[in-house]
């Protein structure tokens, strides 16, 4: 075991929605230090998804990200020389931070011109309960479900 918890680092909100969520999005989506291309990236995005939906790009984003977050999710553990795949709920910090993840691996996966247009499409995609991403949210949740059987092993 650790013998410190690691101290939280401080995130400063972004200047346009002044949302630190964002600014978290936005740090995970960054390639080689370029925060302003990720930004512009971002904020492109979020026109676009306002374009292609009839509700504010960014509540539809708020919302997109509510629709991927999972509840739970399945962790091993080795209990007696077998492997027990154990449902457990997750830290409200992980669903935020699993739910930008995967709306960012699943927008980098679709086909399309740029960044901005993929990330667009997943938003408007999982703002209507649709796409990879939420489509990976009710995988792990059948997961966890299947595994319910072993949820007495969790510590």
């Amino acid at each position: 075991m650790r013998k410190a918890k690691p101290k939280k680092r401080i995130i400063l909100p972004d200047p346009r929605f002044n949302d630190t969520k964002v600014t978290q999005f936005v740090n995970m989506m960054m390639w080689e230090g370029k925060k302003s291309v990720s930004y512009r990236i971002f904020y492109d995005a979020v026109e676009l998804a306002q374009n292609m939906g009839q509700e504010d790009g960014y509540e539809l984003w708020k919302k997109a990200l509510n629709n991927i977050m999972p509840a739970v999710e399945v962790r091993s553990r080795r209990v007696g020389g077998a492997t027990f795949q154990i449902p457990t709920d997750i830290r409200p910090e992980r669903r935020i931070s699993v739910g930008m993840k995967w709306l960012i691996l699943y927008s980098r996966k679709r086909s399309g011109k740029s960044m901005a247009h993929k990330l667009a499409s997943e938003i408007v995609a999982a703002a209507k309960n649709e796409g990879a991403a939420v489509k990976k949210k009710d995988e792990t949740h059948r997961m966890a479900e299947a595994n319910k059987a072993f949820a007495h092993f969790r510590v």
